[in-house]
């Protein structure tokens, strides 16, 4: 699913306009990048955690040449989802 079927599920789901929805998405991705940024955690109950996991220096290589290189540090945003939402699976 992408983002302009998940936009027109919801949509039908709540019976608002697409527009108004594909709104409050973009909203939404940019709320909690903001706060992920800024070093907070965003937890959905019910759904599950957003946290930005810090990624150390590392050494690798280069495949193609199989050179040795440093791989910078990095952040790297996480979700995991929470146990209500997991149970809906199994």
């Amino acid at each position: 699913m992408n983002k302009t079927e998940l936009v027109k599920a919801i949509a039908e789901k709540v019976e608002i306009s697409a527009k108004d929805v594909a709104a409050v998405v973009d909203a939404y991705a940019v709320v909690i990048a903001d706060a992920l940024k800024s070093g907070d955690k965003v937890a959905v109950a019910g759904f599950g955690t957003y946290t930005l996991n810090k990624k150390p220096e590392r050494s690798g290589f280069n495949p193609a040449t199989g050179q040795s290189i440093v791989i910078a540090a990095s952040n790297a945003p996480v979700l995991k989802f929470g146990k209500a939402y997991k149970e809906i699976f199994n």
